[in-house]
């Protein structure tokens, strides 16, 4: 198991490294992270390439018994590439030049910038290839984070328009799948096509659809390149990774394809950042870690783990004693095996001042070093049960195309994407189910329920993965606009909603009606549900039963149709969730779900999570307290924020 920091030992001086050193030894760590931001000092002017700095501290590290990953240092150009070529600079929407100063402002699609990228990252691979203390390379830094995966500059265009000539052949083609002859929108050529730069009122969806995929392709091409360098020149002993930020779903990348020759994901854990009143939800921190399990369908890694309050301009929440630490134990029982928190020190200079460490500027070790020294004692007497596998049962499904058709027609002014997996997840989470977070592509056969947020794109070939999934013995819960529209972004034509899962759903949709940010309507339930009351926000599909049983309908003069039904088809159920639905009509169908499959689950206080492993036939329980209030779990005494990890029979 490897316990560690992120490192950086050029922010510092040099007589300070001995005395680094043995502050992170004696917290427990076996490894730290250096280098991702240093190109600079590995080539300080063009082709002069020195590394003597960090063959020092690399020694030194070793020495102490200490393994490195290191990052290669693309996301952090030096100021004489951006001097010598400018063009390497990224553009934002108006034509703004993003200017050297920040980071990741480099154009994908830059030939430029990919040359000088290859040669850092192989010189600096090669010089490393045979050094035992590296084990592991991190491919650049947070692909797209900060709005880095956007660019609008005139490279991009040209191979936007060339992306599209390679996939639609012929302009003919494209025109029919777009339907341009709406508004008079009617190509000659591929030159013709613009970016969806600002335009009056907005641009085609099947376009902006396109260039979403194009950025994917973009970003997602340059990192497949890189990873390729890594894994030509690198040691046998070496693994390659990538560093995931969070915000997936708001990314313009599909981070499943970014992965895929990745040996293992890693991940930056902020449950809370600058500006945040409070952490995000526990389901929500919860869901991000299955995110990442999902990419490669394996554990994976943290590299860079909360500790201290975090902010560039803006400093947010401080973690309240033994929350960071408890954090820690939510990613380990999820799936998480190895962990580095972020950062050593807190820097005093340069734009990460207020991004506190687990050793504040003061250079005092305080109480944050304690918490870190004390959960690496602990967490490593466990590594077995970490390192074990994971089975979910149910599996929530995700598409990128759907979430990109999403952001350009919210439909709703209310509507978010993570919020809307979110309200499907949630339920299963607070039973404190295992759930896998995967993209709708991965094979679903082998789980026993499916949670479909929102899933407005489905075609035929997806409409039958599900029918025989159902037929089979399964369980969909799908929510509202799902089956609207087709790969193209445009809405399926004579086919009556919810399109290729209107069978095995049991309704059609007629009419439906967006809702305010603001606004909600009432819902009461029928049958087993009768005399309940609840609402609805966002969204609502007005639905009328075929062959479906009603559970909730809307309370409305004028529209008393269905809002949430279930159907028989096959062995298997089909749920459908007409709108933004509560939480306590949710709550209910996920009990009664995982009880009719007999799912393993167990009831907690609310704010208390429990997520069992399983070892050898020994199970544990991770239990973890989420809140600022004492809790009991079956006579289990947990203080606030505090985490334990029981063997079940000693429950």
């Amino acid at each position: 198991m490897y316990l560690g920091v992120a490192y950086y030992p050029e922010h510092w001086p040099k007589e300070m490294l001995e005395e680094d050193i043995q502050g992170i030894k004696e917290l427990g760590a076996n490894i730290v992270r250096i280098g991702e931001f240093a190109w600079h000092l590995m080539e300080p002017r063009e082709g002069e390439f020195d590394f003597s700095f960090f063959d020092h501290v690399i020694a030194k590290l070793k020495e102490n018994g200490l393994s490195v990953m290191f990052g290669t240092p693309t996301a952090t150009f030096p100021a004489w590439l951006a001097k010598k070529h400018p063009d390497i600079l990224s553009k934002d929407e108006n034509g703004n030049v993003r200017v050297f100063g920040g980071r990741r402002q480099y154009c994908f699609n830059s030939d430029v910038y990919r040359k000088y990228s290859a040669r850092i990252t192989r010189k600096l691979v090669e010089h490393y290839r045979e050094e035992q203390a590296i084990v592991a390379w991190q491919i650049d830094n947070e692909f797209g984070h900060e709005g880095s995966d956007m660019c609008y500059c005139e490279q991009c265009h040209e191979k936007f328009q060339q992306f599209l000539k390679d996939k639609y052949k012929t302009i003919d083609a494209l025109n029919e799948a777009y339907g341009t002859i709406f508004w008079g929108q009617t190509y000659n050529d591929f030159s013709e096509i613009p970016i969806p730069k600002k335009t009056i009122t907005t641009h085609n969806p099947s376009l902006q659809l396109d260039w979403a995929r194009f950025r994917s392709y973009s970003i997602n091409r340059y990192a497949h390149e890189m990873t390729q360098i890594v894994r030509q020149h690198k040691g046998k002993h070496q693994l390659v990774t990538t560093n995931v930020s969070g915000g997936f779903f708001n990314k313009w990348f599909d981070h499943e394809e970014n992965v895929k020759y990745m040996d293992f994901v890693s991940y930056d854990n902020y449950p809370v950042w600058g500006g945040l009143m409070e952490p995000i939800s526990p389901a929500a921190i919860a869901m991000t870690h299955d995110f990442n399990r999902g990419l490669l369908g394996k554990n994976y890694w943290i590299v860079e783990e909360l500790m201290g309050a975090q902010g560039h301009d803006v400093i947010g929440y401080l973690p309240r004693p033994n929350q960071a630490k408890m954090w820690s134990y939510q990613a380990f029982a999820h799936g998480c095996t190895n962990m580095l928190y972020f950062r050593w020190r807190g820097m005093n200079k340069g734009a990460e001042q207020f991004c506190y460490g687990i050793v504040d500027h003061s250079n005092q070790r305080g109480r944050k070093y304690q918490e870190v020294q004390s959960f690496f004692a602990d967490i490593v007497q466990y590594e077995h049960v970490v390192q074990s596998d994971i089975k979910a049962d149910i599996a929530v499904l995700y598409d990128y195309d759907n979430i990109w058709s999403w952001r350009f027609q919210r439909q709703s002014e209310g509507f978010d994407f993570t919020n809307e997996l979110l309200r499907l997840y949630t339920p299963f989470y607070r039973l404190n189910t295992h759930i896998d977070v995967i993209p709708v592509t991965r094979d679903f056969s082998n789980y026993k329920v499916l949670l479909v947020p929102v899933l407005q794109i489905i075609d035929e070939e997806l409409g039958k993965r599900f029918e025989e999934f159902v037929k089979k013995g399964g369980t969909i819960i799908f929510s509202f606009r799902t089956g609207l529209k087709d790969k193209n972004n445009n809405i399926h034509f004579k086919k009556v909603l919810p399109g290729y899962v209107k069978e095995i759903t049991g309704i059609e949709i007629h009419e439906v009606e967006s809702l305010s940010s603001t606004q909600s309507v009432k819902i009461v339930g029928e049958g087993k549900f009768a005399g309940k009351i609840s609402k609805c926000s966002v969204w609502r599909d007005l639905l009328t039963p075929v062959t479906a049983e009603v559970l909730y309908r809307y309370d409305d003069q004028f529209y008393p149709q269905a809002a949430v039904t279930k159907n028989q088809y096959g062995n298997g159920k089909v749920y459908y969730i007409g709108g933004g639905i509560a939480q306590d009509v949710l709550q209910e169908i996920a009990k009664d779900v995982v009880s009719s499959y007999g799912i393993w689950h167990i009831q907690s206080e609310e704010g208390v999570e429990v997520y069992k492993r399983t070892w050898k036939n020994e199970t544990y329980l991770f239990i973890m307290n989420h809140t600022s209030e004492e809790k009991e779990l079956k006579g289990i005494h947990l203080q606030p924020y505090e985490s334990k990890i029981i063997k079940q029979k000693n429950i």
